[in-house]
């Protein structure tokens, strides 16, 4: 089977025969959606219906960021407003909230053909910690952490959603946004070890992580995190992933060079996907996002065996989401709003 090793991204609301015939071609792994990409649920379904047959292989994925809070691309009137990560965990039953949350959003994804949700965030809030994060942070001890994103993750898991981990070893120290800057984290091994990276050991079995763009130094003082072998290796062998794993965003400003070259260099160093959506921020121009989609695929190659295998567990992990009583779930979920 040939899987090309990168996600992508869309123009619009519909693929245009351009991105019909890239998407059939090169058979990406996956696409991740934007704003850009949802006007009403009709309108969603029938472009992720598209995309998945377009890619037709058994893993098709179609993926988006609806964490909550500031981070969530679909919105209403046609979709819920959900609240932020800090908002649910001040909860007195925060598991519990976070949970029925999670399992909100996945019912959501789940009807309009979506696959992934790239959740939960399990950076740890720091006191130099980059709004970035800020509210979309769990909490500041990695025992709450762990606790709170592996109830998103079981949330979403249990709507027939898979989760992605992220940012994977740690982005709770970064006093730098990554779409900006390379963040570099200094603290020593130790205190990582003792704190950052205990969430992401916790919530290793989780099916897909995303790296994140940052640099630390007792690791790796050359490259950040998506580009470092010495990383990517701790991160598979201390911290013990074996899921697949993604970069962050390659049009983000933390990276440098062209798109084949981060596209190069994230694969050499051990990521088994590369994700370009050109996200650009809001009140930002969209770049040339076909041109430079071109250039990740042609340097992306195919999944290797190990990553066919990782792709083929994930999928494995997706039970057929459970029965649920929307209606005594929605009841729960406005109770926790109502108390927050």
């Amino acid at each position: 089977m040939k899987i090309k090793s990168f996600i992508g991204g869309v123009g619009g609301q519909t693929l245009s025969d351009d991105e019909r015939e890239f998407l059939a071609r090169e058979k990406p792994y996956g696409v991740i959606l934007f704003a850009r990409n949802v006007g009403n649920p009709t309108q969603l379904k029938a472009l992720t219906d598209d995309i998945k047959a377009c890619l037709n292989h058994p893993y098709a994925s179609v993926l988006v960021d609806q964490e909550g809070g500031r981070v969530a691309r679909l919105r209403p009137p046609h979709w819920r407003q959900y609240p932020t990560a800090a908002a649910l965990a001040s909860n007195p039953n925060a598991a519990r909230a976070i949970y029925v949350n999670a399992r909100l959003i996945a019912e959501e994804l789940r009807v309009g053909g979506i696959t992934t949700d790239c959740a939960p965030v399990a950076d740890i809030l720091a006191p130099e910690c980059h709004a970035i994060i800020g509210d979309r942070a769990f909490g500041d001890t990695a025992e709450m952490v762990s606790k709170l994103a592996r109830a998103q993750a079981d949330g979403l898991l249990a709507g027939g959603i898979l989760p992605v981990l992220k940012h994977i070893p740690g982005h709770g120290r970064a006093t730098q946004d990554s779409h900006e800057h390379l963040p570099v984290v200094s603290a020593t091994l130790k205190e990582l070890e003792e704190s950052d990276f205990l969430p992401f050991k916790a919530l290793a079995d989780l099916p897909l992580a995303m790296t994140a763009h940052i640099k630390y130094t007792a690791i790796d003082d050359l490259r950040c995190a998506t580009e470092s072998i010495p990383t990517i290796n701790y991160i598979r062998h201390e911290i013990g992933f074996d899921g697949l794993l993604m970069s962050d965003d390659l049009s983000m400003k933390a990276l440098g060079g062209s798109f084949a070259q981060r596209t190069e260099r994230a694969l050499a160093a051990g990521c088994d996907l590369v994700l370009h959506g050109n996200g650009a921020l809001v009140g930002e121009p969209l770049r040339n996002l076909a041109a430079e989609l071109q250039e990740v695929a042609a340097a992306s190659g195919y999944l290797n065996e190990d990553g066919l295998a990782r792709a083929a567990r994930a999928a494995a992990m997706l039970p057929k989401a459970a029965p649920a009583d929307d209606t005594a779930l929605l009841a729960e979920w406005q109770g926790f709003l109502a108390a927050a």
